[in-house]
């Protein structure tokens, strides 16, 4: 076996550890979402029948067990705190409290849980203690289930269709098969039906028909260039994932550009992905006093609380530098509000009728009906996606009643409309899946200029992964782009699977895609598309090259020309031509680098610059 065939050996040996090495990686991250199943839960265990108390909490003649979650059958009951992570489905039988279902619906906004309300293993308990009464534990649950499925589509995942390895398997035995029958018909039949090439310098100074027909056949074996079909692919694609990763987009592999190359529809998640996944203060609203005092009452309240709602107050009161006073008193009645002493007087935030409820002073409906209408006074980039997504805590004080209110809601993503725009320019098709309210959902996908036929709210991750594969049996290939938990099945059910990546707790996210957006821009998917066609067409131009080169040259090794225009090759020009075809080859990937949209660093976007968007203090 000669050097060349080695070679190309080694490129194919190469490219399959390298392949088995990614598939090995994946399957790993999949411990991301396995940590999600919490090993532990309280079992609550009681000799008593009787009703739950007015705390809605356990019996008196109650306790609870750590046991592991496997022994928890239907039926059981378990205790969640604060903190903690919801280990099976169930519904709540006694207390109240937030719970973070983003994981599952992608929305970053807490709902409140009382009794009756469903919960999901895997959610995060934000304020209060939870008796929940399992209906759903182990492989059954709605966790496992996301686990099972990811797993499942990354089985099935489309066979990477490789024209090197089409052409390469037989290419060697082809090129052998022609060099033995260039030596046989020069030797048997060519010196005697063309008796003159044998005055050519290449059949030796006595014109011996063996000599001419083992330099020909040698010729065929050396210009033959399976080096090239073996470069072809790899450098581009080395090449193109290298130009990506120093542009923050992880591409795993190059069966991922080759398939993202010919993506004709692209499926969007709303939360963390057309928005930017995290409640902000969006407006301030005030009956007597200045905005900022009641931003200064709310983050005082609200400063020792768990939840997002909270988090966005205290965040906007530490970036507007505000002195914040400490509390005393502090009372918090989980899934409503929140109450403690400031100043010497109880303020009270949370929602409407708790905090109207904790005073004897009302507000008037006038009062209150105005205090709504100026929160829905936004900026207009931010106004659809606040209006349509919105949470808001009102601030009630001892002697007053209700004084003002705050709007907390999730913004839209500087880059989402354009992104959205171009994509369509390229004629791809543009889809919004999402587990959130269909109002919200038909005001972002309205925004964003995606046909209303195309948005689809209150989606499970089964449903979307669902209309995903009904996409795919349409002759769709499909990308999907996503932040959440939530969203990995989908991610791993699409052709291709692009992940926001936004923070290491949405790792599992990240593990299940085949790209990964580090720098969080959603503009960074068509920076992924275009450099993934720019690589195919690179490759394509390389493989084209390659069997050009060898149907001319391999013609004329064998002596095409020799009775015509009695020209030969000599084994060192075919040598040279061998090595020139695979220069070519690496040439042509290196120009890869000057492809337009990569010329130039890109500049920080707009998320970048930008720690928050203003809020609109009314």
């Amino acid at each position: 076996m000669n050097r060349m065939q080695v070679m190309l050996l080694g490129f194919v040996l190469l490219g399959r550890s390298l392949e088995e090495s990614a598939r090995l990686k994946a399957s790993s991250d999949m411990n991301e979402l396995i940590s999600l199943l919490s090993p532990q839960s309280r079992l609550v265990v009681t000799s008593s029948s009787d009703d739950l108390p007015s705390d809605g909490i356990l019996n008196s003649d109650a306790i609870t067990v750590e046991v592991p979650v496997n022994d928890v059958r239907v039926g059981d009951s378990v205790l969640v705190l604060p903190g903690e992570t919801i280990p099976v489905d169930g519904n709540v039988t006694g207390g109240s409290s937030f719970v973070d279902e983003s994981m599952l619906t992608g929305e970053s906004l807490p709902v409140a849980k009382e009794k009756g309300c469903p919960v999901f293993s895997g959610t995060v308990n934000w304020d209060g203690p939870l008796r929940i009464k399992a209906t759903t534990t182990g492989p059954s649950s709605t966790i496992a289930k996301i686990i099972r499925m990811v797993e499942d589509a990354q089985a099935h995942e489309a066979p990477v269709q490789r024209l090197a390895d089409a052409i390469a398997g037989p290419f060697v035995y082809t090129v052998m098969t022609l060099s033995a029958a260039t030596f046989s018909f020069w030797y048997l039949l060519g010196t005697h039906l063309f008796p003159e090439v044998l005055l050519n310098d290449i059949s030796g100074p006595d014109g011996d028909s063996l000599l001419l027909s083992l330099k020909l056949a040698v010729d065929v074996l050396v210009v033959s260039c399976p080096c090239a079909l073996g470069l072809a692919t790899p450098t581009a694609i080395l090449i193109g994932t290298s130009m990506g990763a120093k542009r923050g987009l992880l591409i795993r592999g190059g069966d991922v550009l080759e398939r993202l190359a010919g993506i004709d529809a692209i499926v969007l998640d709303k939360t963390g992905t057309l928005t930017k996944g995290k409640p902000v203060v969006t407006s301030i609203a005030s009956l007597a006093y200045d905005e900022m005092e009641i931003l200064r009452l709310a983050a005082a309240v609200e400063r020792t609380a768990l939840h997002p709602i909270a988090n966005a107050i205290t965040k906007e009161a530490e970036l507007c530098k505000l002195d914040i006073p400490t509390t005393s008193g502090q009372l918090t009645q989980p899934g409503f509000g929140c109450l403690a002493e400031v100043d010497g007087r109880l303020v009270a935030v949370g929602n409407l009728d708790w905090v109207h409820d904790r005073f004897e002073t009302k507000a008037s409906p006038t009062e209150l009906s105005d205090l709504g209408k100026r929160l829905e006074f936004v900026p207009s980039s931010e106004a659809s996606s606040s209006n349509q997504s919105k949470s808001i805590a009102y601030i009630g004080r001892e002697g007053e009643g209700i004084i003002g209110a705050i709007a907390i809601s999730d913004v839209l993503r500087d880059d989402a409309k354009s992104t959205v725009d171009r994509l369509q320019q390229e004629g791809i098709a543009t889809y919004i899946l999402s587990g959130d309210r269909k109002e919200a959902v038909e005001g972002i996908g309205e925004t964003v200029g995606i046909r209303s036929e195309n948005r689809r709210s209150s989606l499970t991750p089964q449903e979307k992964a669902g209309i995903i594969s009904t996409l795919q049996g349409e002759g769709h290939r499909v990308a999907m782009v996503g932040d959440g938990i939530n969203d990995a099945p989908s991610l791993a059910a699409a052709d291709v699977g692009i992940a926001m990546r936004t923070h290491s707790k949405e790792n599992a996210a990240s593990d299940a895609a085949s790209v990964v957006l580090l720098g969080n821009r959603l503009s960074q998917v068509v920076d992924a598309l275009s450099l993934s066609k720019a690589t195919m067409a690179k490759v394509h131009q390389n493989l084209a090259w390659a069997v050009a080169y060898n149907i001319v040259a391999i013609p004329v090794a064998a002596g095409a020309l020799l009775p015509q225009f009695d020209f030969a090759m000599t084994p060192s020009l075919s040598g040279g031509l061998m090595a020139l075809s695979s220069i070519f080859v690496v040439s042509n990937s290196l120009l890869l680098q000057l492809h337009g949209s990569f010329q130039k660093a890109e500049r920080p976007g707009p998320d970048d610059l930008k720690s928050r968007p203003k809020s609109q203090i009314l």
